[in-house]
């Protein structure tokens, strides 16, 4: 993999797990329009998940005031605790899955066509997400456990690549009453827990590869962790004016142009 490729796929991985185009989606589709030389299967999921771990680290940079006061208040404060145990509950569906699946989610990389599809279907799912915008006197940490579980439930889903997590997290938010920046906020805290179990498994295996793998990784994780930062700070003002479904639109379109792209080459 060259260091082009490695960088842009950093990018668009930080890009891409925020706005709800389906990360994955894109890193298994990319590759094969620009014909990029990239690992297979097994072989490119732990620099995936290299990546991933990028954009968790840039999450937790804009929220690390928060994380600061859950863990601090962990001991004395109820509601700290109550916030972490939310956050860990819309987690731990989608994370046991994850790892079930693993293997087969593995098997994926070589159906971009697949991914292609699932994008537009992820943009219509999205397209026909709640419309409400106006801010709602719930918070995310007002939410009970079954509707954090449903959240939870909902990202399962997006271990089909095309399928976007955090799109899947806010439709389900919005589902439970949240306003879109409450849901964005909410969705962007369970993604750290997410991602870091998933790095916990995978990067190890990365250590076993080429050193060249191992540097290309970090600096694709690197500009992951930069453009997520952005990201997660202009996507919690896009969502106080704004739904999902210009996002669906777009989502839409660009499963369409990358399956065309597929189909029939440039």
């Amino acid at each position: 993999m060259s260091w082009l490729s490695a960088l842009s796929l950093g990018a668009l991985q930080g890009f891409a797990e925020l706005f709800p185009f389906s990360s994955l989606g894109l890193l298994i589709i990319v590759p094969h329009v620009l014909g990029w030389p990239v690992p297979v299967g097994r072989v490119y999921l732990p620099f995936v998940v290299a990546l991933h771990l990028g954009t968790a680290l840039g999450l937790f940079v804009v929220f690390g005031h928060l994380w600061w006061q859950i863990f601090r208040g962990l001991v004395r404060d109820r509601h700290r605790r109550r916030q972490l145990l939310l956050i860990l509950t819309a987690a731990l569906p989608a994370g046991v899955a994850g790892l079930v699946a693993k293997h087969w989610v593995a098997g994926f990389f070589s159906s971009p066509r697949l991914a292609a599809v699932m994008l537009m279907v992820n943009g219509v799912w999205l397209v026909r997400a709640p419309l409400a915008t106006r801010p709602s006197l719930r918070r995310w940490d007002d939410l009970g456990w079954l509707a954090a579980l449903r959240i939870g439930l909902y990202q399962i889903l997006a271990l089909i690549p095309g399928f976007s997590r955090s799109g899947l997290a806010l439709w389900g938010s919005a589902r439970q009453g949240l306003d879109y920046e409450s849901a964005a906020h909410f969705s962007f805290l369970v993604a750290f827990p997410l991602i870091f179990g998933a790095a916990l498994v995978e990067l190890p295996k990365l250590a076993h590869g080429s050193p060249g793998m191992v540097s290309r990784a970090l600096g694709g994780g690197f500009l992951a962790f930069v453009v997520a930062a952005w990201a997660a700070r202009y996507l919690l003002g896009y969502f106080r004016h704004h739904g999902l479904r210009r996002l669906g639109w777009a989502s839409l379109i660009l499963g369409a142009v990358s399956l065309a792209a597929l189909t029939w080459g440039w």
